[in-house]
């Protein structure tokens, strides 16, 4: 197991949960815990919702479950699979876009489902674990490899599970990702007051 560590260079103090939170693509082939994977969804169940809909499913697949470790793995699209296979858990975050009061449109389901997965992987790197989100995967096959209902839409692939060895992604970007200074635009980019791109005070 890797104890690869990348800070954030934090421009004001922020929590050393926060700070040493990254995505990393070298992960360790150790299985994770079933009670580690239990907190974090523990910790994801605890997120702030609108109107509390709580809009987020989980669909996991572990190596101990090789049948749907692949189903959840075909879900990912081609350069994520590459990567994502050494990860022993790997995961669907999927909303729910009607609100269960009334049944109206929940706009705000996805950064919902954002909110969560902020939970797990703050938890995770708790644990000792890190989390890679990732954007690029195929919704229709999830709905088609998981039955997923119409009113209900694949969001992000999570990839789970130890760091490992950067050393093992191959030569090129990949590795360099892995290796080289994390950077941020920083706080005055996103920062207003007054108008837009008026920067805040705040952070000036």
């Amino acid at each position: 197991m890797s104890n690869h560590k990348r800070p954030a260079p934090a421009a004001a103090p922020i929590h050393d949960l926060i700070g040493h939170r990254w995505s990393p693509r070298a992960f360790d082939s150790r299985p994770v815990e079933p009670e580690k994977l239990r907190s974090l969804f523990e910790a994801a169940r605890w997120a702030a919702s609108s109107y509390n809909a709580q809009p987020w499913y989980f669909i996991v697949g572990t190596t101990d479950d090789p049948e749907n470790y692949k189903k959840v793995l075909e879900c990912f699209v081609e350069f994520n699979q590459g990567w994502a296979k050494s990860a022993p858990v790997v995961v669907l975050s999927v909303a729910g876009h009607k609100m269960p009061h009334d049944g109206s449109q929940n706009r705000h389901a996805f950064h919902d489902v954002g909110q969560a997965a902020a939970n797990l992987a703050l938890q995770a790197t708790a644990l000792g674990l890190q989390v890679h989100q990732m954007a690029g995967i195929i919704p229709d096959k999830a709905r088609q490899n998981f039955s997923i209902p119409a009113d209900f839409e694949a969001v992000a692939g999570i990839a789970l599970g130890y760091p490992g060895d950067p050393m093992t992604l191959p030569e090129g970007r990949l590795r360099d990702q892995e290796t080289g200074a994390r950077q941020r635009k920083p706080a005055s980019d996103f920062v207003f007051t007054g108008k837009w791109g008026q920067v805040s005070p705040i952070v000036k």
